[in-house]
């Protein structure tokens, strides 16, 4: 069993979670005063469990309306609360905190699904640990919009689009770049990060953006998907995005793509040797050279 973040000899256990959520009926993923988030939705379960107020910290903050299949996140849970996690009676074959996502499953609405839990390895943090994120985004340009089945996950286009000159424009955004452009502001926020893929496929009508980096920052991926979309249809040369990237400020000269196209769908991280440097990495100041 790997060891605990945080030791017990501390007062606390930090534990590492894989989350799934529809983000429809959410206002984004950070808890909000006043709004119905997954986070809080999460962070009010964890609590009634644990009977000890805790909270959860992510991988990625998700914004209003969007999915995840793969999202990771840590919460720190004082030791003698971890006891309260658990049923009278419990299989002895189940693993540690498979009796937590069992009753985590009954707690919470349908629309979130805690799929694993486990004690997080020394020097794990779900966000300053991670090498990238990845994200999808998918459209769909039939006529009669999208199935109903996938209304809540495909966004509806209902012009054409050139996925060529969308792929050609994206080999230009690859790379390390400053994407204040593309970025909602935030003060002392460096918009500076390291696009490691944007590539498309095509599949009948439906369209879907493969987005990977070693962060994002806020809109950053609903905004290059639109920038995109500007070029599909045929609005913009594809060689106008590559010039967005000397822009200082966010670009008014498109719109975000909407959110219900957009899922998270999976985080990686390095050995759990690496995961302290790799801390120390993420929270140095990016710089272009």
């Amino acid at each position: 069993m790997n060891k605990p973040a945080i030791e017990s000899g501390g007062g606390l256990v930090r534990l590492r979670l894989e989350i799934a959520y529809d983000g429809t009926e959410f206002a984004g993923w950070a808890t909000q005063a006043g709004q119905r988030t997954v986070a809080g939705v999460l962070d009010d379960a964890l609590t009634t469990v644990f009977r000890t107020p805790v909270a959860l910290r992510a991988a990625g903050r998700t914004d209003t309306g969007v999915h995840a299949t793969g999202q990771v996140a840590h919460v720190d849970v004082p030791a003698d609360a971890i006891p309260h996690a658990y049923p009278r009676t419990s299989r002895p074959d189940e693993s540690e905190f498979l009796p937590l996502v069992r009753r985590l499953s009954r707690l919470l609405p349908p629309e979130i699904r805690v799929s694993d839990i486990v004690r997080a390895p020394t020097g794990f943090d779900a966000r300053f640990s991670a090498l990238r994120r990845h994200y999808e985004y998918r459209l769909s340009t039939a006529p009669y919009g999208v199935e109903p089945q996938q209304a809540r996950y495909v966004t509806p286009w209902p012009r054409r689009l050139d996925v060529d000159a969308m792929a050609a424009a994206s080999r230009d955004l690859v790379g390390l770049h400053d994407f204040a452009a593309f970025c909602r502001h935030r003060d002392g926020a460096t918009t500076i990060r390291d696009l490691q893929r944007l590539d498309w496929s095509k599949t009948g009508d439906l369209i879907t953006a493969y987005v990977s980096a070693d962060a994002f920052c806020w809109s950053m991926v609903r905004s290059i998907v639109g920038a995109l979309l500007a070029v599909g249809e045929g609005r913009r040369d594809p060689a106008w995005c590559a010039s967005l990237l000397t822009e200082s400020r966010r670009s008014s000269d498109f719109a975000a793509a909407p959110p219900q196209g957009l899922t998270l769908v999976g985080v990686d991280y390095p050995p759990d040797d690496q995961l302290e440097a790799r801390i120390t990495v993420t929270r140095d100041l990016r710089r272009i050279d």
